[in-house]
């Protein structure tokens, strides 16, 4: 009996969580300072999906390293678009889906990640106006009067110039470009400490060989696309070049920074193949629809389980009510971008919940009908009903496996969205119908005197 109602307190605290999850619009989780939100796919919410084929004129194949590196550096420009959740992906072996949920701008979009990346060490001085990552700058490489090749080392410009009592906007010097860099990797000296390492070619060194000897304890930012990568101080004169860049980075931002440095520009030519775009007003009419269809479809699975099964069919709709929100609460967690297939796979995980608990409750019958006191026959029934319920379940969980790394392979991300919203409902269902279950049915029965006396509770 303690054991029950220890499990009853367990499932109450992660119903509070889930529910705690599923209710605001937005929900900030404290300590790990993660805002979690649902997340909506094209055809929910509206936008546009975007492929991109490589173009190589030569007939020569695409590596997958140099579709990895493209797909990092569509990423990052995108970044400045103002459009939430984009996602890129490699589809087969020469292409690139993009999705722009909410996104109606194809022109405006196409433009931005088709441009050809610049990349720039710039002379900063002595960083007065604090300058942060991804802060827009002005070089004299790119003003109009823009230099060919590699500008030649001047020294210091002057960054500001007061007239009429209007501040000019500063330009800063362009020491040299990315075609200087002959290698860029990244090293860890120090567990979980992360730095850049870079080589330059002849050029390239004896231009940094004499900009870092004049400016020790100054600033160079790393600029690409006119905007501020990093601004690492100079430490001092390197004249071997070959040097590094330390900071505070993470794996993740300084593989970012390493690709940015050894590719300013695309690894390779990409033209559009194709531009999908579905309005607002579509997604949202498959969203209500969806909804609407979800709604009906549980409320006659709950009648359906209530009158034949009984009380252990209201057991199950209880906790079915449970796997939803405990489900939705993890798509909002990981999360997962929801599309029609995902609100599907979802729904379809749903049937195999209740088929689990119609397995264990059809056993619980042969077994009162053989004899069997209701203590033993709810134990063998759940016991019984097992083996069927776990090898059904695991062929469901390795099929949505295979189906996510289809999704993934081929750019295919309906398929993905169904694969892992039917996978994370598979295990929540598992818990659902073994454990939350099986613990409600043992609570109303420490609550009901005599059951034996009522067997026709549980559809005898």
């Amino acid at each position: 009996m303690n054991r029950r109602y220890i499990n009853l307190i367990l499932i109450v605290v992660i119903l509070a969580a889930a529910i705690w999850i599923d209710l605001p619009s937005t929900t900030q989780i404290p300590l790990v300072n993660k805002s979690v939100s649902t997340v909506l796919g094209l055809d929910l919410r509206g936008g546009m999906q975007i492929i991109f084929k490589a173009n190589l004129e030569d007939g020569s194949k695409v590596t997958a390293e140099s579709l990895q590196i493209a797909k990092q550096i569509l990423e990052n420009r995108t970044n400045g678009l103002g459009v939430s959740e984009v996602q890129f992906q490699v589809a087969g072996e020469d292409r690139i889906v993009g999705e722009f949920p909410g996104a109606s701008d194809a022109e405006s979009i196409t433009n931005q990640i088709k441009q050809t990346g610049v990349l720039e060490f710039v002379d900063i001085g002595d960083n007065p106006w604090n300058f942060v990552q991804g802060m827009p700058i002005k070089t004299d490489f790119n003003s109009p009067e823009k230099v060919t090749g590699v500008p030649e080392y001047l020294g210091p410009i002057s960054t500001e110039e007061t007239i009429d009592s209007t501040v000019v906007e500063p330009i800063f010097h362009t020491i040299m470009t990315g075609t200087d860099l002959k290698g860029v990797s990244v090293d860890s000296p120090v567990a979980n400490n992360y730095q850049i390492l870079f080589e330059l070619t002849p050029e390239g060194k004896d231009i940094f060989a004499t900009h870092t000897a004049n400016n020790i304890n100054k600033y160079l930012a790393i600029v690409l696309d006119n905007k501020i990568v990093s601004a690492p101080s100079i430490g001092s004169a390197i004249p071997d070049g070959q040097g590094s860049i330390t900071g505070s980075f993470t794996r993740e931002e300084a593989n970012t920074l390493a690709v940015n440095l050894r590719y300013g520009s695309l690894p390779i030519p990409l033209v559009i193949e194709q531009i999908r775009t579905i309005g607002p007003t579509l997604g949202q009419d498959s969203l209500d629809k969806s909804m609407v269809a979800g709604l009906i479809g549980f409320a006659l699975v709950a009648l359906f389980m209530a009158i034949f099964y009984k009380l252990p069919g209201l057991m199950a709709d209880l906790s079915i009510i449970i796997y939803a929100l405990i489900a939705f609460a993890l798509f909002r967690l990981i999360p997962v971008t929801l599309t029609l297939p995902g609100i599907a796979g979802f729904l379809l995980s749903t049937g195999s919940a209740l088929d689990a608990n119609i397995l264990i409750f059809e056993r619980l019958k042969e077994e009162l009908r053989n004899g069997r006191t209701l203590a033993q026959a709810i134990d063998l029934g759940w016991k019984r009903a097992w083996p069927s319920i776990r090898d059904s379940n695991i062929s469901t969980i390795i099929t949505s496996i295979i189906l996510w790394w289809f999704g993934s392979t081929f750019g295919a991300s309906f398929v993905k969205g169904f694969a892992i919203t039917l996978l994370l409902g598979v295990a929540v269902s598992l818990f659902t119908a073994i454990f939350v279950t099986r613990t409600f049915l043992s609570v109303a029965l420490d609550l009901i005197k005599h059951p034996e006396n009522h067997l026709k509770w549980f559809g005898i």
